[in-house]
């Protein structure tokens, strides 16, 4: 039911945005290392400019450090950057310009962790490889009323292998781009949207009144 339910969901009520039109691997990378602590809303037209001056892994590997960072003027975080353009340098001169297909070998790249490596992996490739951000740890602590401090290593290994238990065969990058979705518009931080939220009937955290005190981030 938890994966039918969200995927039913995901399938009607997701954003329509760029890299979800593409199956392209370097397009998918390029979101995935620019939504890193940045919200939607302002990525876009990052993401949009970026394609139009570097529209490839090789355009991007042939330009100058100078030009890329220009690029990403304003986004803030600029290592992302300047590790967006040695990972491009590496996979053209290393991999024959095509990302790596699986978690294991984009974690080699650098600015690829293992959230990062996941998403790629999953929604690129197809790769049954689960991931846990933000959006991810508060939907499981709510809907499976998990009370741990989700800050702790030992909580955050136990959600990762909870995100990996509940992942499909089929479909995996779109089943975690459905728990994150879920996050970022209904299970949100504050004012959660419980009434239509597809997990209702299953959240434990809502049968129990305990929405509004989840997920525990070490509050005493």
């Amino acid at each position: 039911m938890f994966r039918r339910d969200l995927l039913r969901w995901y399938r009607r009520h997701h954003r329509q945005l760029p890299w979800r039109a593409t199956r392209d691997p370097y397009r998918i990378w390029v979101s995935e290392i620019m939504l890193q602590q940045t919200r939607v809303e302002t990525v876009l037209p990052y993401y949009a400019r970026w394609l139009r001056a570097f529209p490839t892994m090789h355009a991007l590997a042939r330009a100058k450090a100078d030009r890329v960072l220009k690029q990403w003027e304003g986004l803030g975080y600029y290592s992302r950057a300047r590790n967006l353009h040695r990972a491009a340098q590496t996979v053209v001169r290393e991999y024959s310009g095509k990302l790596p297909r699986t978690a294991e070998g984009l974690r080699q790249l650098p600015g690829i962790g293992r959230y990062t490596a996941g998403a790629i992996a999953s929604i690129a490739f197809g790769e049954r490889v689960p991931l846990v951000d933000g959006n991810v740890a508060r939907v499981f602590s709510r809907v499976f009323a998990l009370t741990a401090n989700v800050k702790t290593p030992r909580t955050m290994e136990a959600l990762w292998q909870l995100a990996e238990k509940l992942l499909p065969a089929r479909n995996p990058g779109d089943f975690n781009q459905a728990l994150m979705e879920l996050g970022a518009l209904v299970c949100t931080p504050a004012n959660p949207r419980c009434e239509v939220c597809p997990m209702r009937r299953v959240c434990v955290a809502r049968a129990r009144g305990l929405v509004d005190q989840l997920p525990n981030r070490g509050r005493p």
